[in-house]
C-alpha cells in the first residue's frame, strides 16, 4: 500500500537524521519543508521533499493537502486514562475553597477514584477507557503512556494493567504501560504504610512481571504520599523486574525526589511545578527527561513548570497531558501545547518539539514516532487550512486537526 500526499503547505518536524531528543537552544529549531510531498509505504514513512522534486510514479492513494499542514502526531508520555467514573464534585469543592490536599484528606482524590475503580468490572473499565483513547486519537495523539494507580489493591491494579494491555492489542497506536501502585496509601493501610509498600513489592510486582503487564514503574514522591526513602525502595524493587522508572516529583514540594529518580536512571521526572536551583543542577547532570503537565497547573490553579528556566539551562523538556479524573480531566494535547506557549512562555517551535520528539523519548519510542523521518511509523496529522503552525497554539479554543493517520491508516475525519 503506497500513499502520496501532495501540495502540503508545510511539512513539520522533518528530521533527515535520527534524533533522540532536542535540548536547550535546539528546541527553538523546528525543521520544516514548505510546498512538500510525503510518501507512505506499508504504514511507514518512505520519502518526502519539495513538490518540485517529486518524480512521477503510481500510488494506491493520492491525497491533495493544498493549504494544509502535516506534522507528526502528539506523543503523550503521561496519562491515567484508565479510570472509572469522574470526580466532578471535587471540582465544585475546589471552587468553594477546598485545596487538592484538603479534598484528599477528606477521603477524596486518588482514594475516591480507587473506590470507584475497585467496584467497576474489567469489561466496563475497558469500555470507558477505550472511549477516552479514541477521543484523544481524534485530537492528534499518536503515541501514549497509560498508568495504573487507581486500583491500590492487588486485584484492582492488575485489572487496570490488563485493560491497558487489551487497549494495546485492539488499537493501532503505540501504548506504554506504567505500574503506579505507589500512587497513594489505601485506607486499609492508613496506619500501616510499610505493609502497603510490602504488598507492592512482594505481591503486585511479581504478578505484574509474570503477566508482562508493565514497561515502567512510577511513584508519587511527595509530602503525604511516598517519601524519598520509600521511593528508593520501590524503584529498587521494580528494577529487579526490568521496570524502568518514570516518577511523579516536585508537584507541591521539593524533597530530593529528582535526585533519587536520577540515581535510579529514571527515563523521566514528571510535574516539576516546584523546582529549586539544586534540583536544576541535578537535572543538568543526567539524561533524564523533565516532563511538564500544564493542563494540571491550569485545572488546579497551581504554579506552572518553569519551562524557561529548564530550557535556558540547556535541558530538554517534554509536554504531556496528565489526563486523569481529579486534576486533569482532559487529554487534549493541542490545549497542552497552547497553554505551554501562553502560560509557560514557550515558543511554538519549542512546544511542538516538546510534544513530539521529546515526548517519544520519554516513552522509549523515539525510534518509532515523534518526527517525520524515513522508516518511522506513519503517525501524523493533517491540519485544516491554517496560516502557520504558530496558529495551532494561538487559536487555542479551536480544533484545527482535520485528519489523523496511524501507521498510514486514517483514524479520524
Amino acid at each position: 500500500m503506497t500513499q502520496l500526499f501532495i501540495n502540503i503547505k508545510e511539512l513539520i518536524q522533518v528530521r533527515d537524521k535520527f534524533v533522540k531528543k532536542v535540548s536547550g537552544k535546539e528546541m527553538k529549531i523546528l525543521p520544516t519543508i514548505k510546498g512538500a510531498f510525503l510518501i507512505i509505504k506499508d504504514g511507514l514513512i518512505f520519502d518526502y521533499g519539495k513538490m518540485s522534486d517529486l518524480l512521477e510514479s503510481t500510488f494506491d492513494d493520492k491525497i491533495d493537502c493544498t493549504g494544509k499542514m502535516i506534522l507528526p502526531t502528539w506523543c503523550d508520555s503521561h496519562t491515567h486514562i484508565v479510570f472509572a467514573g469522574n470526580r466532578e464534585q471535587e471540582f465544585v469543592d475546589r471552587i468553594n475553597g477546598l485545596s487538592y490536599e484538603e479534598i484528599a484528606n477528606n477521603g477524596g482524590g486518588i482514594l475516591n477514584s480507587a473506590k470507584k475503580l475497585q467496584e467497576t468490572s474489567e469489561e466496563d473499565l475497558y469500555i470507558q477507557s477505550a472511549k477516552r483513547l479514541e477521543e484523544v486519537i481524534i485530537l492528534g495523539t499518536g503515541a501514549i503512556e497509560i498508568k495504573s494507580g487507581y486500583g491500590l489493591t492487588v486485584e484492582a491494579e492488575l485489572k487496570m494493567l490488563r485493560v491497558i494491555k487489551k487497549l494495546k492489542e485492539n488499537y493501532d497506536i503505540p501504548i506504554k504501560a506504567t505500574f503506579l501502585g505507589a500512587h497513594a496509601i489505601p485506607n486499609k493501610f492508613k496506619n500501616n504504610k510499610e505493609g502497603y509498600i510490602n504488598l507492592i513489592i512482594n505481591e503486585m510486582l511479581p504478578k505484574i512481571a509474570a503477566e508482562d503487564l508493565a514497561d515502567f514503574i512510577d511513584v508519587f514522591c511527595e509530602v503525604g504520599y511516598f517519601s524519598v526513602d520509600e521511593t528508593d525502595k520501590i524503584l529498587s524493587a521494580g528494577k529487579k523486574y526490568g521496570l524502568i522508572p518514570k516518577v511523579h516529583v516536585n508537584q507541591f514540594n521539593s524533597i530530593d525526589g529528582i535526585e533519587i529518580s536520577i540515581k535510579h536512571k529514571a527515563l523521566s521526572v514528571d510535574h516539576l511545578e516546584v523546582l529549586s536551583d539544586t534540583d536544576l543542577k541535578v537535572l543538568i547532570s543526567a539524561e533524564t527527561m523533565p516532563v511538564a503537565l500544564p493542563s494540571c497547573s491550569y485545572f488546579l490553579s497551581i504554579p506552572y513548570t518553569p519551562a524557561r528556566k529548564i530550557i535556558d539551562a540547556g535541558l530538554p523538556l517534554t509536554l504531556a497531558t496528565d489526563y486523569n479524573p481529579g486534576s486533569t480531566p482532559s487529554g487534549n494535547m493541542n490545549f497542552v501545547v497552547a497553554t505551554a506557549c501562553i502560560k509557560m512562555k514557550m515558543t511554538p517551535e519549542e512546544a511542538i518539539n516538546a510534544a513530539t520528539i521529546n515526548g517519544a523519548f520519554a516513552m522509549n519510542l523515539e525510534n518509532k514516532v515523534g518526527s517525520i523521518t524515513k522508516g518511522k511509523f506513519a503517525n501524523f496529522m493533517i491540519t485544516k487550512e491554517i496560516p502557520s503552525f504558530g496558529f495551532i497554539p494561538y487559536s487555542f479554543g479551536n480544533n484545527l486537526i482535520e485528519t489523523v493517520y496511524l501507521k498510514g491508516k486514517k483514524a479520524s475525519n
